[in-house]
């Protein structure tokens, strides 16, 4: 190892993550298995994360079932393999314990889309409005939101507000028009998308069904309506991966980020899983920003224990309340 840990953490300030020489046959899974147990640390996995990371993960999960992980967990430390965000929300649950981020600039196109000094001016033009915000959605956001949801009990959420009140919705505009869809309520929605999400090529999509009639095609409802149309089900990323393995179909078209189709062949191999095409010929139905995690990052950043997420005590204390707000919710509907 020749790179200096001052060099490195200069290398922090830049990049987002700890630029060290590794040695290259180093035994990855065996050295962070090695931190676990010497640190009591704990490593949360998205399921949009590489194949290699989900393997060592010690939870993997879609945004509810990672928050709800992170408040309960017992470790010292934690280190979220997925973006800047969910990492955000595990602090907030979590205000005593050191979250870790293998690399801070694994952000997220959607919660990028909402900066909260713009939302706040939005937000002040419907006074009477509750906020309710999909919890990809930066901490600052989180501070404006009256109740989070995500994709697994965005329809509850909703549904838990009094008709009579206006709901401004952020920050996704595909998930909004599908919950409007879904519950009957006239929504305010905040214009944000998921590049991953509204690549995918409905022309394309269609062809690969003529080649195989008997698949079926799962969408996640952050994808645009004129595909969701056409899905035989819609669903959160842990409700995709369940369809999946309770349905009699053979054949699936996913749409939604790649990475979960690794725990789809895990847990039915028998099965065929094809990445619904995006609109061009690059590979951008992968998140880059959860793709910037790797083994190597992983490493570094339990070894040295940086990057770390650091919050204000004011933004932990008031974005706590929604989160706590859709917990309670998600518990009543069995979620």
């Amino acid at each position: 190892m020749t790179t200096s840990i001052a060099t490195a953490k200069k290398h922090l300030d830049k990049t987002g993550f700890l630029d060290i020489d590794l040695d290259p046959e180093m035994d990855f899974v065996a050295e962070i298995n090695r931190l676990k147990k010497e640190k009591n640390a704990i490593i949360l996995a998205h399921y949009y994360q590489e194949s290699e990371i989900q393997d060592i993960a010690d939870y993997i999960g879609d945004s509810l079932g990672l928050s709800q992980q992170a408040e309960s967990t017992d470790a010292d430390i934690i280190v979220f393999a997925g973006v800047h965000f969910m990492a955000e929300t595990a602090k907030i649950l979590s205000p005593h314990k050191k979250v870790l981020l293998p690399d801070l600039k694994a952000g997220c196109s959607l919660a990028d889309s909402c900066p909260a000094p713009l939302f706040k001016k939005f937000k002040e033009r419907y006074p009477d409005h509750m906020v309710v915000s999909y919890i990809n959605c930066t901490a600052d956001l989180k501070t404006m939101t009256d109740i989070c949801c995500t994709s697994t009990n965005a329809v509850h959420v909703i549904e838990s507000i009094p008709k009579d009140t206006g709901i401004i919705f952020a920050p996704d505009r595909n998930l909004g028009a599908y919950l409007q869809k879904k519950t009957g309520r006239d929504l305010v929605l905040w214009n944000g998308t998921c590049m991953v999400h509204e690549i995918f090529s409905a022309e394309k999509i269609t062809k690969l069904k003529e080649r195989h009639p008997e698949a079926k095609l799962i969408a996640h409802p952050e994808c645009e309506a004129h595909l969701l149309e056409q899905a035989d089900f819609i669903g959160s990323t842990s409700g995709l991966l369940r369809y999946s393995q309770e349905s009699e179909a053979n054949i699936f078209i996913v749409a939604t980020e790649v990475g979960i189709i690794h725990q789809m062949e895990l847990k039915s191999p028998n099965k065929t899983f094809i990445p619904a095409p995006p609109n061009n010929t690059c590979a951008c139905n992968e998140c880059p920003h959860m793709k910037r995690n790797t083994m190597e990052k992983l490493y570094t950043c339990m070894e040295y224990e940086l990057p770390e997420i650091i919050l204000s005590d004011e933004v932990i204390r008031d974005g706590r309340a929604c989160i706590d707000r859709m917990l309670e919710i998600s518990a009543a509907a069995g979620l």
